[in-house]
């Protein structure tokens, strides 16, 4: 797919993060940019290819539009904006009084998410994926991944929807209407693989990468996290056994960092320990 050439001298920067930069249109408050770091390209074509394919399913998430490059030769892709949106973080940050009924509308969306089964022919297996970065992991010896990959390969297997990244920054709000954004990682499996990074993003992460990423104190963070567990797994449920089982799948996300970061983050295998 050729992407279509646009200048940024028509947008507006608002916010950026890791992966890159987001823009309001100046003229068409309806469009927005989300644009790549330099030299990534395929990636933003992967994302907007998969942002369609959930949209397609019904799940909320932003309508996705074109796959554009700047003159500087950045890439990246054009939304329909969803006015006056925070997400979950942001606003639990914002306002702490308010974290019960956060995690509350968060967990709902969760549960709501994991409960649509899809086309498994369309996306891939979160069990592939994480076989995938298993493999291409340089930090973990071959007596680790063989304990890793037998851990992976004994989960359930499910054909419902997994987000893939599922940050309570992931998930934004405008009115009474609910979205979850940046599905590019999205596939199906197991909904553990996909809860495991509420809680490594609520617990498990140092204070300082908790207050830069989602705007709160770890305090607050775990906060999210005891009220977001009863809502989605039942009230019956004690929280201890909920962590224990969640635990090493917040760890098997270190596969995914490890891959973006280029570097060991031995601070994030907590949930893995009894493999390692």
């Amino acid at each position: 797919m050729d992407a279509i050439k646009i200048s940024l001298d028509d947008y507006i920067l608002f916010g950026g993060g890791a992966n890159g930069e987001s823009y309001d249109h100046k003229t068409d408050p309806d469009l927005m940019l989300k644009l790549y770091m330099p030299g990534k390209t395929q990636q933003p074509l992967d994302e907007m290819l998969m942002a369609r394919k959930v949209y397609d399913l019904g799940i909320p998430t932003p309508e996705p539009g074109d796959y554009v490059v700047t003159e500087d030769g950045r890439y990246g892709i054009r939304f329909r904006r969803i006015k006056g949106k925070k997400s979950y973080s942001r606003a639990t940050g914002d306002n702490p009084e308010l974290v019960g009924q956060y995690a509350h509308e968060f967990a709902q969306m969760c549960l709501k998410l994991h409960s649509v089964h899809v086309d498994t022919t369309q996306f891939e297996s979160v069990k592939e994926r994480y076989f995938r970065l298993l493999t291409e992991n340089p930090f973990f010896s071959t007596a680790q991944k063989d304990r890793i990959g037998k851990f992976i390969a004994d989960a359930p297997d499910t054909d419902t929807a997994i987000h893939g990244d599922l940050q309570y920054s992931n998930a934004i709000f405008a009115g009474s209407e609910r979205y979850f954004i940046d599905l590019g990682d999205f596939c199906y499996g197991y909904n553990m693989f996909d809860l495991g990074m509420v809680y490594l993003c609520c617990c498990l992460s140092e204070e300082s990468f908790i207050r830069e990423t989602f705007h709160m104190p770890k305090s607050l963070a775990i906060q999210f996290w005891q009220n977001f567990a009863p809502a989605y797994f039942g009230s019956d449920r004690p929280l201890k056994d909920i962590e224990e089982e969640i635990r090493p799948y917040a760890g098997l996300k270190t596969l995914i960092v490890e891959r973006d970061t280029k570097r060991p983050m031995p601070e994030l295998r907590a949930g893995m320990d009894f493999l390692l």
